[in-house]
């Protein structure tokens, strides 16, 4: 049994990484400043502290106070549009904050860190899919802190023997039976297309011209609870004398090695709901490629990791069933 600290663990991914954490027999602190994510979320069972990790007083009085040895890192500001408008706000939180709980950590030598990190790294890749060990060029500060943040780790573990994973996905989707999306502005495609049929609304799909079998853009998309599942096994991986983790830092893709269109994720909710969801075509979206697919054989073979819930269907009929369960999201 260890003894987890999980920043924003209030939230979507936080929030089912800590139910799944409980599930092995992990005792768990969740650090939330619930700006995003939601009281209700947090399993029963974990610890629920209001604040922000930027601020490593609070920080270190809770790494001391509950016997924390390892740290996931989940909470971070990740909407694309707002780091482009606010960038400032972005390197405060994701980069200075970051840093501060990295300080906190070594100052009261927790030196174990899984960082829930994201393959807006990569930018615009070469190559698809996308391998770890492809150019890091975000094209947008949420990216770019990001890859800042885990050239920290990186350093950290050079200097201090920082031991940590970074894991990097696109899109998260899907939901347990418990603990589901809610986000308020929503940006993601899957429960945009499901609001949309809730409320008898057409969803609108960016671009029908790009050179993908149907046009539209291509996405990898990774269920919740296999990403709750790799958080887990990156825990493990930080453990002392764990020779993965013995030179420091290691980054792994998460996904299913492939992916899914835009009209694929509108028929899959369409077949979930029972009826047809009206879609109108927009104009393309600048920066968006044909596709984005993550290469995830490192996670497999260092980790262990293989996804449980590949399908786009078990994806969607799960978040369906979530929503449907909880109208109007959580009550908070």
């Amino acid at each position: 049994m260890t003894s987890i600290l999980v920043t924003g663990g209030a939230g979507y991914v936080g929030s089912v990484s800590v139910e799944a954490f409980l599930a092995a027999g992990h005792r768990v602190v969740v650090l939330d400043d619930l700006t995003t994510g939601h009281r209700d979320a947090v399993s029963g069972g974990a610890t629920l502290v209001v604040g922000s990790y930027g601020d490593s007083g609070l920080v270190r009085g809770l790494l001391r106070e509950h016997g924390i040895e390892a740290i996931l890192h989940c909470a971070a500001r990740s909407l694309v549009g707002e780091s482009i408008a606010a960038p400032a706000r972005y390197y405060t939180d994701n980069v200075a904050g970051g840093v501060n709980l990295l300080e906190a950590a070594r100052e009261m030598e927790v030196n174990r860190v899984v960082f829930s990190s994201t393959a807006a790294v990569y930018g615009e890749p070469d190559t698809t899919p996308i391998p770890e060990d492809a150019a890091l060029r975000p094209i947008n500060p949420y990216g770019e802190t990001k890859r800042t943040f885990e050239s920290a780790l990186r350093w950290y573990g050079t200097a201090y023997g920082l031991r940590s994973v970074s894991l990097r996905y696109f899109n998260v989707a899907g939901a347990t039976e418990a603990l589901g999306e809610d986000h308020d502005p929503e940006t993601h495609l899957i429960p945009n297309v499901l609001r949309a049929a809730e409320r008898g609304e057409s969803v609108t799909l960016f671009g029908d011209d790009y050179p993908t079998p149907d046009g539209t853009c291509i996405r990898d998309y990774i269920h919740v609870a296999d990403l709750a599942s790799a958080h887990l096994l990156a825990i493990e991986a930080t453990a002392a004398g764990d020779p993965r983790t013995d030179a420091g830092a290691i980054a792994c893709n998460l996904g299913i090695g492939g992916g899914f269109s835009n009209l694929e994720v509108l028929a899959a909710a369409s077949a979930a709901i029972g009826r047809e969801i009206p879609a109108v075509i927009g104009p393309r979206r600048a920066g968006d490629p044909p596709i984005l697919v993550a290469a995830a054989d490192r996670a497999a073979t260092l980790l262990g990791w293989t996804p449980r819930y590949p399908t786009l269907e078990a994806m969607v009929a799960s978040a369906w069933a979530w929503r449907q369960a909880h109208p109007g999201g959580y009550a908070d």
